[in-house]
Formats: structure tokens, C-alpha cells, sequence
């Protein structure tokens, strides 16, 4: 996956050299966060942009791709009750990576509904809490890390529906920390270099082997919790 990531980082190098910075009207109208910088996230549409139009024109529907997120994140979350956080690592980027194209492609195809969003959305949830409800299984031994899951699972759900009542409302969702695909970038990355550091933490450290997943999980849920209830506070104060 970190050859992957250089590969694609070098090819988009050269992209910049010759063509300048890519440009996205999505990532612009959404803009970037602290973690997911609004340069990152214009390289990522950038990066699959291509498997986008190959899918597309292999006839693969926007619903085919957000099932198939849905099967990857659920066997991430069952990886990540086993322990398996590599495997976890793997299939949640390949489930979050499915969340990612679904849209592209149903925008290029021109194939969009309001019932494909209300599906999009619910695989997000179930996807997101899979994952958690993993670890809350695998962490369950310790009340500290299990407390630590639920307050990240709480800061989850607690920013999507801030936006989705921001919405209901009619009042434009605030941005904000947290959004989904940065809560997820601190869940997967802290779950694979668990897999791939952990051991060595321990020995040099004698710290828990998951000490990465648990740093991801710290962070969700302090500025998961956080940005939260500031997008309740900016909600509130748009309505009065």
C-alpha cells in the first residue's frame, strides 16, 4: 500500500510539472480539513479518476460499487474483532476507496438518484460502525480502550448527524473536523501500522502493540466529540 501511495504521488509529480495542480468542482465546493488538506484531496480524485472511467465504461453501476463497500467494511470490522488489523488496513481502504468511486461514477455517468444517496449513506454508517464495533469487540478485555471505541463510534455518528439535521433544516452544514473520510484516514492508518509497528513498540516501549489504533481512536473521539457539538452550536445559532 506505501508503494502504492509513492507510485501514484510520483506520477502526480509529474502531472504538476507538466500541467500544473489537479482540480476537482467537488473537493472545491466541500474544501479540505487539518488532516485531509484540500491539496490531498485533489490528488485522490486525480489518482482514480482513470479507474472511475474504466469502470464506467466496463458498465459497473454507482449501487455496484456501494455494495461492495459494504461487503469490505464489514469484513474489515470482523478482521478487526479478530485482531487482524493488516487485514482490517487493507479492506477498509479498499471499502473506503468503493465509497469514493461510487460517487465519481454516478456523477460521470450522469446516473445519480435520491435513492442511490439515501443507499450511500446508509452503507457509510453501516461501513463506519463495523469497523468500531470490531474493535469494541477486540478491545473488550479492557474497559479504558473500550470506553476509548465508544466515545469515537459516538463522535461518528454525532458529526454525520449534525450535517444530516443541518440539511433537514435547510441550513448549510457547517464545516468542520472530523468528516468521514478523516475519521476513517486515523481508524485505517492507525489500525496498519498497528499491524506493522506494534510488535516493535512493544518490545522497545512496553506499550499495547494497538498503541497506533488507539492514538486513531483518541483523536476521533476528542475532536470527533468536539467538532460535534461545535456543528450543534453553529447549527443553532443559523436557525435563531
Amino acid at each position: 500500500m506505501l508503494g502504492l501511495v509513492v507510485m501514484v504521488g510520483s506520477a502526480y509529480g509529474v502531472r504538476i510539472a507538466i500541467r500544473g495542480v489537479a482540480r476537482s468542482e467537488r473537493v472545491g465546493r466541500i474544501g479540505g480539513t487539518a488532516v485531509l488538506g484540500q491539496e490531498i484531496m485533489e490528488w485522490t480524485y486525480w489518482a482514480v479518476d482513470p479507474i472511475v472511467r474504466f469502470l464506467a465504461n466496463q458498465g459497473i453501476t454507482p449501487n455496484h460499487l456501494t455494495w461492495s463497500a459494504l461487503v469490505f467494511g464489514i469484513g474489515a470490522g470482523v478482521a478487526c474483532g479478530f485482531g487482524w488489523f493488516g487485514l482490517a488496513c487493507l479492506l477498509a481502504t479498499v471499502s473506503t476507496i468503493g465509497d469514493i468511486l461510487d460517487g465519481q461514477v454516478a456523477r460521470l455517468t450522469k446516473s445519480g438518484s435520491v435513492k442511490g444517496e439515501l443507499l450511500d449513506a446508509a452503507v457509510d454508517r453501516y461501513t463506519e460502525f463495523a469497523f468500531t464495533a470490531g474493535l469494541a469487540v477486540y478491545f473488550r478485555d479492557e474497559l479504558w480502550q473500550l470506553c476509548l471505541v465508544l466515545a469515537a463510534t459516538l463522535a461518528s455518528f454525532m458529526v454525520s448527524y449534525a450535517s444530516a439535521k443541518a440539511e433537514a433544516m435547510q441550513v448549510t452544514p457547517p464545516r468542520g473536523l472530523m468528516r468521514r473520510h478523516e475519521r476513517a484516514t486515523y481508524l485505517i492508518v492507525g489500525a496498519g501500522l498497528s499491524s506493522l509497528l506494534g510488535a516493535q513498540m512493544h518490545a522497545w516501549w512496553n506499550v499495547p502493540w494497538t498503541t497506533p489504533e488507539l492514538a486513531g481512536l483518541t483523536a476521533v473521539a476528542v475532536i470527533g466529540n468536539f467538532a460535534a457539538v461545535q456543528r450543534l452550536v453553529r447549527i443553532g445559532r443559523a436557525l435563531r
